[in-house]
This record gives structure tokens, C-alpha cells and sequence, in this order.
């Protein structure tokens, strides 16, 4: 079912100040700033060897970012991203065992027009899960 952790995914409420952060602290270089318009967030990656680290801001006070943070200020590891070889057969076959799917990947996209959606922590030991495609079929 799931094949790759495409990805951490880290609320910020400054993008800019994050992406500067991590690299003069770290060496670590974000691509683009993108913006997924249907999600609310800016977005950039920071790409590594074996997945990648997604920072998000949003940019509205309606958006699932912004209501993070209103909770957490400072920010902090938002999801988790798995990655599997068919997104929407993986979403319905964890809805009909009974998980809790947020989102339809019917409809729902990424900043890459890819679908996704998004298990409940409760299914998940306690971590929100992003399913997505693991770029090998979807």
C-alpha cells in the first residue's frame, strides 16, 4: 500500500524566515516558493536524499495552516506525507476498513495537481497522514 515517506511536512508562520533559517543554520536549501491556492498555503521543499521537508505558511486565516498555528505559534511538524502507487484505490481501501479519510483525491490536489487526501491522526498512532502519489503510477 505505501511505498516512500515522501515527506515532513513543517508549519511555519514566516516562510521566508524559514527558508533563510535552514540554510544559514543548516545547509539545507529550499526550492520555489509555490502557492496550492486550493489548500490556503505558500509552500517551498527542501529536498533530500530520501524525501523531503515541506515548509507551509498559509495565506489565509481560513486555512487548515492557519488554524495550526493558531494553536502553535511557533510552528511545528504538521503531517506526515506517505506515498503510494494509487492514491485513490489506497484512500477507498482505508475508508471501507473503516479509517477516517479527509478529503476526496477524486477532487483534492497538490501543488502539483496530484491527488491526495488525508488520514485522521486517530488512524495513525496520533500523526496526520497525507497520501500521495509515489511517482511511479498516479
Amino acid at each position: 500500500m505505501f511505498t516512500t515517506l515522501a515527506h515532513v511536512s513543517i508549519a511555519v508562520p514566516d516562510l521566508d524566515e524559514a527558508i533563510a533559517q535552514l540554510q544559514q543554520r543548516y545547509g539545507l536549501a529550499a526550492g520555489p516558493v509555490q502557492e496550492n491556492v486550493q489548500q490556503g498555503v505558500r509552500m517551498a521543499y527542501v529536498e533530500l536524499a530520501n524525501a523531503r521537508i515541506e515548509l507551509m505558511s498559509p495565506t489565509s486565516a481560513s486555512s487548515p495552516i492557519a488554524r495550526f498555528l493558531e494553536r502553535n505559534p511557533r510552528g511545528g511538524i504538521h503531517h506526515l506525507s506517505l506515498g503510494t502507487p494509487e492514491v485513490v484505490a489506497t484512500a477507498d481501501r482505508l475508508a471501507a476498513d473503516g479509517a477516517q479519510v479527509l478529503g476526496d483525491p477524486r477532487t483534492q490536489r497538490n501543488v502539483h495537481g496530484e491527488p491526495i487526501a488525508f488520514l485522521h491522526p486517530r488512524d495513525f498512532l496520533g500523526a496526520l497522514v497525507e497520501i500521495e502519489p509515489d511517482g511511479r503510477h498516479d
